[in-house]
């Protein structure tokens, strides 16, 4: 599996709960109402269409930040979006893995 991790761009694998106790911010990006259903406790909602519009207060925080969602592809896309504008940035699936 590290092997196609690698091969398809993905890199190591990371332990996102790890990563949120040493200090990273867990950002949730479903829709507030999705939000207000049901949320990882310490987790920021920032919906993914808004996320491209708090690029620059996320960088300035100057710390990893872990992306969840409610199956990985949102939170997916949020991911990408803060990596390529050089943000340290993980998904860590589903919001139900940060319970």
């Amino acid at each position: 599996m590290s092997f196609l991790r690698n091969f398809f761009g993905l890199g190591p694998k990371v332990n996102c709960k790890e990563l949120i106790a040493n200090g990273a911010l867990l950002i949730d990006v479903r829709t507030p109402s999705e939000f207000a259903q049901g949320k990882p406790k310490g987790a920021k909602n920032i919906p993914l269409d808004k996320i491209n519009n708090e690029v620059s207060k996320i960088k300035k925080l100057n710390k990893p930040i872990v992306l969840c969602c409610a199956s990985g592809m949102r939170s997916g896309q949020a991911t990408s979006i803060l990596k390529s504008n050089g943000i340290e940035a993980h998904n860590g699936g589903g919001w139900y893995n940060f319970k």
